[in-house]
């Protein structure tokens, strides 16, 4: 049911965080207000910032908090130089995976006009999978052997992990054929051939894709499909696979279309979403006003959708229709910034995005 308002928590983090939050925010007070939906906006810290003067990554109240909240847009967290004493990154959106079960990490990768690419292939639209609580994390908060000599990671893979982790696939494989017109394809990258626990994922993705006969699969092994993503990435619709080889195949996916400046995610599970870009927190530019915002836009543009299909929301579609529009719109006449052939500032692409918003609500408004 359609809300009249939707509460939305921001976690600006580190770095270009901010920054790109900044401009998310001002698209989307933009699009919701042509498209007349209100969105609460609550602010909370997190970060290695935040775990600097805390000594805390986040507060516990405000990660009980999110709970809460209709969606969650997180701009980018972590900095290389503040560490915790076992040399691990400051990482709350880990936690935050961990602590509400956030199974899989969406993170579309399509080509936009105008974004230089080192590939050859003009129709690239992919949506990579990323398992986020099992794999090769699973031990993350194992006990540390003390030892000079060795260390080791432990991968586990379950049934219900994997069952959680297939249904969305094939469930956005369904999503993207009725809304985009993909083909509603399936591809699972995995080393079955010498992993046990990947021979195991693979049993459970036959025995899942066996409930929905409509949608076509591939299982391709991990080394293959990542050259794959290279030479033929036209060929992909939806993948999913492993923590660890989503992290990678995803980042080479994102490089495929332009780079992680274009790269949006989205981390789920049936009950709550943390929209966020696949970007880093990048401290070499922050505060310089030289991040792309586009990647974070286009996470705003996942959580339109996300609230429109959880609360059958049909201004929300909407609105997140004109914003991918008024993106690509941008992107292929500029102006961009400079990690993608420009040379304009985050507040000016952001300013183009929202003129073009109003330009074409405009427009429309003519036409009707």
């Amino acid at each position: 049911m359609s809300k009249t308002s939707y509460k939305i928590v921001l976690l600006p983090g580190d770095g270009i965080g901010p920054e790109v939050t900044h401009a998310a925010v001002k698209v989307l007070d933009r699009a919701s207000a042509l498209h007349g939906i209100k969105l609460d906006y609550t602010t909370y810290r997190a970060g290695a910032d935040y775990y600097r003067e805390t000594g805390k990554s986040m507060d516990e109240t405000e990660m009980a908090a999110l709970a809460d909240a209709h969606a969650i847009l997180l701009g980018a967290m972590g900095l290389p130089s503040i560490r915790k004493p076992d040399g691990t990154e400051i990482a709350p959106q880990i936690d935050i995976r961990e602590k509400y079960g956030l199974v899989a990490s969406l993170r579309p990768c399509k080509y936009f006009p105008g974004v230089p690419s080192r590939i050859q292939a003009d129709k690239v639209d992919m949506l990579v999978i990323r398992e986020l609580t099992e794999g090769l994390f699973a031990g993350r908060h194992d006990p540390i052997p003390e030892s000079n000599e060795s260390m080791s990671d432990r991968l586990v893979i379950t049934r219900q992990g994997c069952e959680k982790l297939f249904k969305v696939a094939f469930e956005q494989a369904r999503f993207r054929r009725k809304t985009y017109g993909t083909p509603g394809h399936v591809t699972l990258l995995d080393k079955a051939n010498v992993l046990r626990s990947n021979a195991f994922m693979r049993k459970v993705f036959d025995e899942v894709a066996q409930r929905y006969p409509d949608v076509q699969t591939d299982r391709i092994y991990i080394d293959a499909g990542s050259m794959m993503f290279v030479t033929q990435p036209e060929r992909f619709d939806v993948v999913v696979t492993e923590n660890v080889f989503g992290d990678i195949t995803s980042e080479i996916g994102a490089g495929v279309v332009g780079g992680l400046g274009v790269a949006p995610s989205a981390d789920v599970n049936d009950e709550m979403a943390v929209f966020q870009p696949s970007h880093g927190t990048a401290p070499d530019i922050a505060g310089q006003g030289l991040a792309n915002p586009v990647a974070m836009i286009l996470s705003a543009v996942m959580m339109l959708d996300w609230l429109s299909g959880k609360h059958d929301d049909v201004r929300c579609a909407q609105a997140a229709a004109s914003l991918r529009e008024a993106v690509a719109q941008v992107l292929k006449s500029g102006p961009k910034t400079r990690d993608i052939g420009g040379q304009a500032s985050t507040e000016e692409v952001t300013a183009a995005i929202v003129e073009q918003l109003g330009a074409a609500s405009n427009q429309g408004a003519q036409h009707g």
